[in-house]
C-alpha cells in the first residue's frame, strides 16, 4: 500500500490547513491511522491516531485545534489543522496499517511527508 501525502506549505499563525493522505492498492481493511510529525533537530511525534473502533487521540499540543478523520470510499484520512503556531511547523507524516486483500496480509505504510511551515 502507497500513501500519497498533500497539504502542506506556509501559513501564517493563527491559519488553517488541511493535510490528505491518499491510500492506493488492495486494501481489506484499515485497523489503524495516525498523523505524526517532526520538527528539524527533534524525534517524530504523535499529533493524533484514530483505531478501528474508532479512538481517536491528540497530542496535547495539538487537542482542541487539530481534528483528524478519514473518508473509507476514498480510502484517504484527513488532518484539519486550525489555530496553527509557529512551533506546529514540521514535516508531517502520515501512516496506515491494515490488510491487505486478497491474501489478507498485514501492511504498515508511510507517506512521504509534508512540510507545514507556520511563520509570519
Amino acid at each position: 500500500v502507497q500513501l500519497q501525502a498533500s497539504g502542506g506549505g506556509l501559513v501564517q499563525p493563527g491559519g488553517s490547513l488541511r493535510l490528505s493522505c491518499a491510500a492506493s492498492g488492495s486494501i481489506f481493511s484499515i485497523a489503524y491511522m495516525g498523523w505524526f510529525r517532526q520538527a528539524p533537530g527533534k524525534v517524530r511525534e504523535l499529533v493524533a491516531d484514530m483505531s478501528r473502533i474508532p479512538t481517536t487521540n491528540y497530542a496535547d499540543s495539538v487537542k482542541g485545534r487539530f481534528t483528524t478523520s478519514r473518508d473509507n470510499a476514498k480510502n484517504t484520512v484527513y488532518l484539519q489543522m486550525n489555530a496553527l503556531k509557529p512551533e506546529d511547523t514540521a514535516v508531517y507524516y502520515c501512516n496506515l496499517r491494515g490488510i491487505m486483500a486478497p491474501m489478507l496480509t498485514p501492511f504498515d505504510s508511510w507517506g512521504q511527508g509534508t512540510l507545514v511551515t507556520v511563520s509570519s
